[in-house]
């Protein structure tokens, strides 16, 4: 592994200063979350860099907080805290699934909520969670603030819909419906599944006297980004959560599926992986419905 190239440093202590330095050093200036990703992409030249802004000398971008109507949770919330919330557990198992099996528990210990998501990985953990669940991210730019669904980030490998100045502050995660549960499940080379994602698979639904009013299905490594599998979603709604239902919703997600081979799964083998995890994450999702009073 090669050494780091020299880059200026930033380490300023209120979001404008943060923000200024962001737009100051232009497209090749990268924000300083975790670093759990950026500092290997720095030293392999994967990922050009100028200029490194540290945002953990903001205050107000960690913790986990109830609104009310949402679940608050800062761009600087470790991936671990995410996991072991209450609050997240209850409201969002999605997502608490998510976070309990993104990379090894030293990576979830140092990695953020928001610099994960702003990595636009197309093997997510967490932004299929996030995308089930209707979960918006907040965002400061030189522009002032704005909210953007969070499946409106991603726009190819790597690539977000951020301007080179713009910082994730919050993912705000609304309150599920009566009738909601969600899931997450994913298949990686260890046998914990603790590592990237060959295939991955969140799923929420709504279940209402028996019959599914609405579901969401993302996928992860099986497109050039978290990948919504609408065809899977209209074909369960106004159905009833039967075994059949869902085993279909199943094969409609791999058929939208756009998997890559490379050195972990070959593009077969994820088409395979795509239906196969999809029905498991509907599966899970209607137990956790089942489990929250659907009727």
């Amino acid at each position: 592994m090669k050494r780091l190239k020299q880059f200026a440093y930033h380490e300023p202590t209120t979001l404008a200063d943060a923000i200024g330095a962001l737009a100051a050093g232009g497209p090749t200036a990268r924000v300083l979350a975790g670093g759990t990703d950026l500092i290997v992409d720095m030293k392999i030249d994967r990922l050009p860099t100028t200029a490194v802004v540290n945002i953990k000398r903001i205050p107000g971008l960690v913790g986990i907080e109830d609104l009310g109507d949402a679940t608050r949770i800062g761009a600087l919330t470790k991936v671990t805290d995410v996991e072991e919330s209450t609050l997240v557990k209850e409201r969002h198992p999605a997502l608490a699934a998510a976070a309990s099996i993104l990379a090894s528990p030293p990576v979830r210990a140092l990695a953020t909520i928001g610099g994960n998501v702003g990595r636009a990985s197309p093997a997510s953990d967490l932004g299929p969670a996030l995308i089930v669940s209707d979960a918006r991210a907040r965002i400061r730019g030189v522009e002032g603030q704005r909210d953007i669904l969070v499946e409106d980030l991603y726009i190819g490998p790597g690539q977000t819909s951020l301007a080179c100045s713009d910082i994730i502050t919050d993912l705000v995660v609304p309150n599920p419906s009566p009738g909601f549960g969600s899931a997450h499940v994913k298949l990686g080379k260890r046998g914990s599944g603790t590592d990237i994602a060959m295939a991955g698979a969140s799923a929420s639904i709504i279940i209402r006297n028996g019959v599914i009013e609405d579901c969401k299905v993302a996928l992860a490594s099986l497109g050039p980004t978290p990948l919504r599998a609408t065809i899977a979603e209209e074909s369960l709604r106004g159905r009833e959560a039967a075994e059949e239902a869902l085993a279909e919703a199943a094969v409609a997600a791999a058929e939208q599926a756009t998997p890559i081979g490379d050195i972990r799964a070959s593009a077969s083998y994820r088409m395979t992986l795509a239906r196969v995890l999809t029905l498991r994450a509907l599966r899970a999702a209607v137990e956790s419905a089942e489990e929250r009073g659907a009727s």
